[in-house]
């Protein structure tokens, strides 16, 4: 590591080339930029066309670049190597480019992560690398999960804090100002909700946000007897009593993707405790309604009792499933959660259950059977495909690109189906039943299996499909 003092160092920049002689860096160089404005920044050079030219703009990041319109002059950062210099205990000041020239420019004040200390979020900063090389980025305490990273390019391109020996801030930027403004709102945020108002018409009740639960409960209750709280609060996000700009709301609290900081949605919809215990009926009535509990465990409490109904109705066309296959899905149980029954599942036997709430026994008999469908069909490996030949087909703004038949060690079949765009795209797997092939003809196969995989949603019809002589005997007609 170098031996320099990185706080007494100061860089002096005396080499610049003035955009107005439209000298401009080589493609892709990376230089220090003084604006118009005489602020100072930097970015990797990017012109709008071919050959000498003094249009374009300099690249510092995702979206963010600075148009050669708005720059006065710059100076590479890329042709200079600082070891020797860095290298020397007593160094202190270092020259870039000769040292008469006039108009040099200044950078010290220079920091390390040895201090324990990050440059502020989105700013922009000036870099000395640990092989002695000089950049720039914009810091991004979120990057790489590792303390944070500088933004240099496109594409979230970075450099890790372990490859920067030491950093000053540049100028202020729109994206740090921003963020500056953005951390002083918390700040007055904060010291507004130390000591937040309560409106007397609204807090009626107080401030304790399970009455106004209970009491929508008892309203709910003259509706579904088996209403109860834990219910009410499968409506999701709940409703809570929090501060926001100082006052007491009833308000809906997520959380903010970048920094865990709470996000309070306030009702607005009414100005009184009753007028919101009317909008909480309104707002839950409709999962007390799908969670009456003589619907939901109509077979009773047993778990076993809508597995083995799962179980016995994939059996049927899935003729190879056995028990031992069934650890490879969702494993469900009936447990009592919040004081009231739920079905919940865990995925094979890893971590805790979670509640899944169907409505009826029957949707949670078909969610299990989906499953184990699913697991079947993992379960059972294919020795043979064929791919019918098709030109191209829109599915509705997708392409359809592959369109595979299995034949399976048991003697069975299945389609695999995948289409996309340019950006995205997914593959689907589907069952052809045995009831498919107790068709008499072909044609007759092709009608019942266009059932399960239809042409207007997964492109080839009977017409396609009917005159392929290869697929007939792949399919043993």
């Amino acid at each position: 590591m170098f031996t320099a003092n990185y706080k007494k160092l100061i860089l002096s920049f005396n080499e610049f080339h003035d955009i107005s002689d439209k000298d401009m860096p080589q493609y892709g160089e990376f230089c220090l930029l003084e604006l118009k404005t005489g602020d100072y920044t930097a970015g990797k050079w990017s012109p709008s066309s071919d050959g000498p030219t003094a249009t374009g703009s300099f690249i510092r990041g995702t979206a963010d670049s600075i148009d050669s319109k708005e720059v006065k002059r710059w100076h590479s950062l890329k042709r200079y190597d600082l070891t020797e210099c860095l290298e020397q205990e007593d160094i202190g000041w270092i020259n870039l480019g000769p040292e008469n020239e006039e108009g040099d420019v200044r950078f010290e004040g220079f920091r390390s992560f040895a201090d324990r200390k990050n440059p502020k979020d989105e700013q922009y900063c000036l870099l000395i690398m640990n092989d002695g090389s000089l950049a720039a980025g914009r810091w991004d305490k979120w990057r790489r999960n590792a303390g944070g990273a500088f933004i240099y390019a496109p594409a979230l391109a970075s450099y890790s804090r372990d490859e920067v020996w030491a950093w000053t801030p540049l100028s202020t930027d729109q994206f740090f100002a921003m963020e500056l403004e953005r951390e002083r709102e918390k700040r007055l945020e904060k010291k507004l909700n130390r000591n937040p108002s309560a409106d007397p018409e609204l807090f009626k009740y107080g401030t304790d946000i399970n009455v106004y639960y209970e009491k929508a409960l008892e309203k709910l209750r003259g509706e579904f007897c088996w209403a109860t709280i834990a219910m009410m609060r499968k409506c999701t996000p709940v409703w809570q009593i929090a501060p926001l700009h100082g006052k007491l709301v009833f308000g809906q609290i997520s959380k903010n993707y970048y920094d865990d900081s709470d996000i309070v949605t306030p009702w607005t919809e009414g100005t009184t405790a009753d007028g919101f215990i009317d909008f909480l009926v309104d707002y839950t009535r409709d999962t007390v309604a799908h969670s009456n509990p003589e619907e939901k465990f109509k077979f009773g409490t047993d778990i076993n009792v809508y597995l083995e109904k799962a179980f016995n109705n994939v059996k049927k066309d899935y003729r190879w499933l056995n028990k031992k296959m069934l650890a490879k899905t969702w494993q469900y149980d009936i447990q009592r959660v919040d004081g009231d029954l739920e079905f919940v599942r865990r995925y094979r036997n890893k971590g805790k259950f979670d509640v899944c709430n169907p409505e009826s026994a029957e949707m949670l008999i078909e969610w299990v059977e989906n499953d184990y469908r699913n697991a079947a069909l993992q379960s059972n490996e294919p020795v043979a495909s064929y791919e019918p030949p098709f030109g191209h087909v829109d599915l509705n703004g997708w392409n359809l690109e592959r369109y595979i038949f299995y034949k399976l060690k048991t003697g069975d079949y299945k389609v695999s189906v995948t289409a996309g765009d340019r950006v995205t795209g997914g593959s689907r797997e589907f069952f052809i039943t045995p009831y498919c092939f107790e068709a008499n003809t072909y044609g007759e196969f092709l009608d019942r299996y266009l059932e399960i995989v239809p042409e207007y949603s997964f492109g080839l019809g009977k017409n396609d499909l009917l005159q392929n002589e290869d697929l007939k005997k792949f399919l043993g007609y």
